[in-house]
């Protein structure tokens, strides 16, 4: 069931330029960043590690990556790494739109096979936070959309991993058509959720 994306302000969390949203489920955070404007344009502190750390984010950030994907409608997802190099995530919209969805993988949780998804774009300006536990992807709202994200794991082959991002189990409105998406090879043979077993 997909997450309820109504967020009281009790959950809010404010330090320097950034303020920070809770879901429902417990973990992932929803970010506005503050962005000063003057007749050049727009600056955006994308990354401070005081205020990230003051709003609940203190992992220690280690490879920055970034996909350009060049068709509406494609989806990268559903990924995670396995301990021991499980990863957080911090994503953010350089070019174009994304709807960013997380899974609770976290077997012990009472959100288990539950899901977050919330729109990023160049233009909002939010950031998703994903910590470990979860599965993270995405679907392109628009052609030759650019992201960038930053993880606190480099990327471990021996540990990489997915679910099947229509896995009906997971109820997800990904709002493409599963014929019209574009995917990897990769992505298209990703387990289903009752396949995994424990991960986290």
């Amino acid at each position: 069931m997909p997450d309820d994306l109504r967020m009281p302000a009790t959950d809010v969390r404010r330090a320097g330029n950034v303020e920070a949203r809770a879901f429902g489920i417990g973990g992932p955070l929803i970010l506005t960043l503050r962005r000063f404007a003057d007749p050049r344009g727009t600056f955006i502190e994308t990354y401070n590690r005081r205020d990230f750390t003051s709003v609940g984010i203190a992992e220690d950030f280690v490879q920055d990556n970034q996909s350009v994907s060049t068709h509406q409608g494609t989806v990268r997802g559903l990924h995670f790494q396995r301990h021991p190099h499980a990863q957080a995530k911090l994503i953010r919209v350089l070019r174009g739109r994304i709807l960013d969805v997380a899974v609770d993988l976290r077997r012990d949780s009472p959100t288990f096979g539950r899901h977050v998804a919330t729109e990023l774009s160049a233009e909002n300006g939010l950031m998703l936070y994903v910590p470990v536990g979860f599965a993270h992807g995405f679907v392109t709202r628009e052609a030759v959309t650019e992201v960038a994200y930053k993880v606190t794991a480099l990327y471990a082959p021996d540990c990489d991993a997915g679910i099947l991002w229509n896995d009906p189990a997971l109820g997800i409105a990904w709002g493409v058509d599963p014929a019209a998406a574009t995917l990897s090879d990769k992505d298209v043979r990703l387990p289903r959720l009752a396949d995994l077993g424990r991960i986290f």
